[in-house]
């Protein structure tokens, strides 16, 4: 399974200061768990919360889960001692805050200098300068571990002053050339939070948008989004049964070297053939991570 194809429907955020939240999420149905030292946790409990985070990282228990450490930023008291102990706990990746260009993609690949080579850099897009060095944020990837984003939409909205209103009108624009600069790079792109935790309509309808968009999952607050988030960010049985007609047209003998097919009545390109085949790759994953 190539890191693209990997399932990324729901990335939930747990403060590793908790431990029954931590314990929890071993058994949650979520793809991704953050055991987050940043936002959730107080500065009081950051020293607490960062040998909390290694030591369930060490622990495993997480079966398919893939487990990422949200760090504090380097321009924090905690920040150093973050990423140090996480280059030593060695999750699958590292998710650090506030980065506005590539600078700082590298100055946070140097500071994961220690970590194995299977602990990826995943980095938040939430400030008004990152949205101007989309592109060269994700160039950064070509000589560090970076291999995904996250959206912070929260901290966008504090530097911009901008109403978070339910079609997120405001962040579109941002939205869209992120996801854009992402694939350009070949990277994974991760939607932010629903804040609202009891209106699940909303949630629905968000996480509609952000499949619209182009994005891989969200992240989420709260366990009782995983169903919705999950659900939706699934391929339709639709989608697979298409998926599966258009591989099966390309490897047919008698379309070998053909750039286009009619398949069920609809054009297909050989550019249809790499998006089917990726999106029968996620969900023969999903299947998988679901039998286990």
């Amino acid at each position: 399974m190539t890191d693209l194809a990997r399932p990324r429907r729901s990335a939930l955020y747990m403060p590793a200061s908790n431990a029954k939240a931590v314990e929890k999420a071993r058994t949650l149905d979520a793809d991704v768990i953050i055991l987050d030292l940043e936002d959730a946790v107080a500065p009081e409990m950051k020293i607490a919360a960062r040998e909390a985070a290694v030591t369930a990282v060490k622990a495993g228990g997480f079966g398919p889960r893939e487990i990422v450490i949200r760090t504090n930023g380097l321009d924090t008291p905690w920040g150093a001692d973050d990423l140090k102990a996480a280059a030593e706990a060695g999750p699958d990746a590292v998710l650090v805050p506030k980065v506005n260009d590539a600078a700082d993609v590298h100055a946070y690949d140097a500071a994961l200098h220690a970590a194995p080579i299977h602990t990826r850099l995943w980095t938040m897009i939430e400030t008004a300068r990152a949205a101007f060095h989309l592109w060269e944020i994700g160039e950064a990837a070509r000589t560090t571990r970076l291999s995904a984003w996250v959206m912070g939409v929260n901290d966008l909205a504090k530097e911009m002053r901008a109403r978070q209103t339910p079609d997120r009108e405001a962040f579109l624009p941002i939205l869209s050339l992120a996801v854009a600069a992402a694939r350009g790079h070949g990277l994974a792109i991760l939607d932010g939070v629903h804040n609202d935790i009891e209106d699940l309509l909303a949630l629905e309808a968000v996480c509609g948008q952000a499949v619209d968009f182009g994005f891989d999952g969200k992240t989420l607050i709260h366990p009782k989004h995983l169903e919705i988030c999950n659900r939706v960010f699934s391929p339709s049985d639709d989608e697979i049964a298409w998926g599966r007609a258009v591989i099966a047209a390309f490897a047919a003998p008698e379309n070998a070297g053909k750039g286009a097919l009619r398949v069920e009545g609809k054009m297909a390109e050989r550019l249809h053939l790499v998006q089917a085949e990726r999106l029968v790759a996620v969900s023969e994953a999903i299947a998988a991570k679901t039998a286990g």
